[in-house]
């Protein structure tokens, strides 16, 4: 079980520290490779797994359910505690709900369960993103249009995908390849990215940062113990909700809140220390499901 700890995390860790290291020595702007990743190399990825043969909607339809919950349910337990201590609920929560499943969720997912796990972790990626994308850009702006999320690259794709595994389509094999290649881009470069932005830590807020490092794991765990006696899911399914709900705070998080100006310097605080507590948290869970 350690040398399977070791090899699951382990590369993470590296490819992390690659990033680290690099904004170190070059100070990269790396806004348009993020651009780029969101844009193209993740809507790529999306959607080659969805709408691939061996995809089957329906038979992960309870698994995105339960991953709805998760997001939502975390939410929905940390409100009474974010009143009682009068946290700003627009800064405190989305953090909470929405986690990084995208720069350490799919990746570590694969290089835990293996291949065959992927298209669970994609599923559970595209069900938070899209409640992001709605629920979570409503919470932090409620005049919002939902027009503009249906123009993301990311919600297209997903949507894309879905018509495609709902209606049997194939792509030919000399346009699926060169998709599914563009979309193997961007799973290192996530964590890459998450690398350097590691770098911009602020722990003037570490307390409310080192509360949420605790709050956001453990109220995604809460809900999956409130929910299991009414899931069916298979053991892997069962295995990547149990990670899912233990993931930090999305980095997604800071850039929303850096462009609708609600506290990103706190924010960035409950992420980045979010983040660094995984280190501690996700063995522990990984431990519990090898």
């Amino acid at each position: 079980m350690i040398e399977k700890l070791i090899n699951t995390l382990l590369p993470v860790v590296l490819i992390v520290a690659c990033g680290a290291a690099y904004g170190r020595w070059r100070r990269p702007d790396m806004r348009l490779s993020n651009q780029m990743n969101m844009d193209i190399f993740v809507p790529a990825l999306v959607f080659s797994v969805l709408a691939s043969k061996d995809f089957d909607i329906l038979a992960y339809q309870e698994l995105a359910l339960a991953a709805t919950a998760v997001v939502l349910g975390s939410g929905l337990l940390l409100l009474p505690i974010a009143y009682l201590l009068k946290l700003n609920l627009k800064t405190f929560l989305p953090p909470m709900m929405f986690n990084n499943t995208g720069n350490m969720g799919i990746p570590l997912l694969v290089l835990a369960f293996g291949e065959q796990a992927l298209a669970a972790a994609v599923l559970v990626f595209v069900v938070e993103m899209l409640l992001h994308f709605s629920i979570g850009i409503y919470i932090l702006d409620p005049k919002t249009s939902l027009l503009r999320m249906l123009k993301m690259p990311i919600v297209q794709a997903s949507l894309l995908g879905i018509l495609f595994s709902i209606q049997n389509w194939h792509l030919p094999a000399a346009v699926a390849l060169p998709i599914e290649m563009l979309g193997q881009i961007s799973i290192p470069l996530m964590l890459f990215a998450l690398g350097v932005r590691l770098l911009d830590i602020d722990f003037s807020d570490w307390k409310l940062g080192a509360f949420g490092a605790v709050a956001c794991p453990l109220s995604g765990l809460a809900v999956v113990v409130l929910l299991m006696p009414w899931l069916t899911l298979t053991s892997l399914q069962m295995q990547v909700l149990w990670v899912f709900a233990a993931l930090p705070p999305a980095v997604l998080n800071y850039m929303l809140a850096e462009q609708y100006q609600q506290e990103p310097a706190r924010v960035a605080s409950l992420v980045l220390l979010g983040n660094l507590a995984s280190l501690v948290v996700i063995p522990w869970v990984l431990a519990y499901q090898l």
